[in-house]
């Protein structure tokens, strides 16, 4: 009979030995790269039914390049007190209610042509409040996979919803343009904001805080929370809602965003996004036009080489996200696994400059594709901030960092303008690009230290009621 017993042992231990943890954190990174690729679309759509517009509604080129501009500065006023409304109601709630509400806005924008004698200020309008809505998406995508990702899976999780934008480009631009074709400019709004308000439906469904996912497995949630998941980030205990009752406050709020900005962690991070966030915008904005005016490219060849740098920028990332999260899995300090391919991706982002010293249009467009490749890879930093912020402010935080990213958003087109303006050739215009790939390295590997989650000076007291 003790035989027996011995003989058993392993019957029944072994279950417990190769149970597995489950994978319903994909199916909530799913969520996130669908809604962000939505997100980007919804930013595109003037982008592409501008040149119709202007025709139907007799607006100028100054005009539209008002109504282009916004979207920039309404999302960058929004960023802080967007991360501010993460913390304080939690990403399901309002991250879900931004999607409804900018969908609405890019419906409206459909409309437009009902109005034609106020069409100018309306759709400024419009497209001030898309930005406004957006404002908490990135940060709202930083919380979550904080929450539902351990550490050494993060880096692929935030890269893939980094890429998304990349994504979006590929896959939406072309359906967009037959819309304008087939059907009209205003079935580009009323489209792809109709799928935002039905994906806005699905994310009350799938998207909640991992102890209250209906569908959550003990095995999960042990697996995410022992490797570092922010699993009670919007489930606090009792003592957390006391303690956050006395730091939502606009005072205390002021005071974290001086923690973040002191800290020299976080500091090198914001000021690495800001010098990112440069290359994504010269791509979003001038490089159509320097294939046209510098190369002499068609503006159907432009439009279709564009696509290009958008498609290896996606490659990029999902790869620069894999690979860090590889080198953790093996035992490479956090600090090493995140900065070994932000490091590498952007000084192959540097060799934008190179198409200055090259005449072949083939060529232009392989360093150009490589060029995006290596900011891809490089743009990590969704990724270092799921792994630095404070967990009482990670969305404050988050829209602190994306604020960063949204100036570039304003200057970069700015001054690549006066340049031009200047100079008459974008060979400035590149370096100037390709010297904010170098200066993101500089941050990363002399302001950066130690990645590793920062604690707030009064971290661990609750005030006494």
């Amino acid at each position: 009979m003790p035989a027996l017993d011995r003989q058993d042992e392993p019957a029944t231990a072994a279950p417990m030995a190769t149970a597995k943890p489950g994978r319903l954190r994909y199916l909530i990174l799913a969520m996130l790269f669908t809604v962000t690729t939505i997100n980007y679309a919804d930013r595109s759509t003037l982008s592409i039914a501008g040149d119709s517009m202007q025709r139907d509604l007799h607006i100028s080129s100054g005009e539209l390049g008002v109504l282009f501009s916004a979207f920039s500065w309404s999302y960058l006023i929004a960023q802080i007190p967007g991360g501010w409304l993460l913390d304080r109601f939690g990403s399901k709630k309002v991250y879900g209610g931004a999607i409804f509400v900018w969908s609405l806005f890019t419906m409206g924008q459909g409309a437009i042509g009902f109005f034609a004698g106020a069409a100018v200020v309306l759709l400024f309008i419009l497209r001030f409040a898309v930005g406004m809505a957006e404002a908490p998406s990135f940060p709202g995508n930083s919380r979550i996979v904080a929450a539902w990702f351990p550490t050494k899976e993060r880096g692929f999780a935030s890269a893939l919803f980094n890429s998304a934008q990349y994504f979006a480009t590929v896959a939406f631009a072309p359906l967009m343009g037959w819309l304008v074709t087939a059907m009209g400019w205003e079935h580009v709004f009323t489209v792809v904001g109709g799928v935002g308000v039905v994906l806005a439906l699905v994310w009350t469904k799938v998207v909640y805080a991992p102890r209250s996912h209906p569908r959550m497995r003990k095995a999960e949630l042990d697996h995410i929370a022992a490797g570092g998941a922010l699993v009670d980030m919007d489930a606090p205990t009792a003592e957390e809602e006391m303690s956050a009752k006395h730091t939502t406050s606009g005072r205390q709020n002021l005071r974290h965003i001086a923690t973040l900005l002191r800290n020299r962690t976080t500091l090198g991070v914001f000021v690495g996004q800001y010098f990112i966030n440069t290359i994504t915008w010269f791509f979003l904005t001038w490089f159509p036009v320097y294939l046209v005016q510098e190369r002499d490219m068609s503006i159907l060849e432009a439009g279709f080489v564009a696509s290009l740098p958008a498609l290896c920028g996606f490659v990029g990332g999902v790869l620069g996200g894999f690979l860090s999260d590889r080198l953790a899995q093996r035992g490479t300090s956090l600090t090493r696994a995140r900065k070994i391919p932000i490091v590498a991706g952007l000084l192959l982002s540097t060799s934008i400059i190179i198409c200055n010293y090259v005449s072949a249009s083939w060529l232009v467009v392989l360093i150009m594709s490589l060029a995006f490749f290596g900011k891809g890879m490089g743009a990590l930093g969704w990724a270092v901030m799921s792994d630095v912020s404070p967990k009482q402010i990670a969305g404050l935080a988050g829209g602190v960092f994306n604020t960063f990213g949204a100036v570039a958003g304003i200057v970069t087109p700015l001054v690549i303008g006066y340049i031009l303006d200047a100079t008459g050739s974008f060979d400035l215009a590149l370096a100037f690009v390709s010297a904010c790939a170098a200066m993101a390295v500089v941050s990363y590997l002399f302001i950066v230290r130690e990645i590793k989650r920062v604690e707030l000076p009064d971290q661990g007291r609750v005030p006494t009621p």
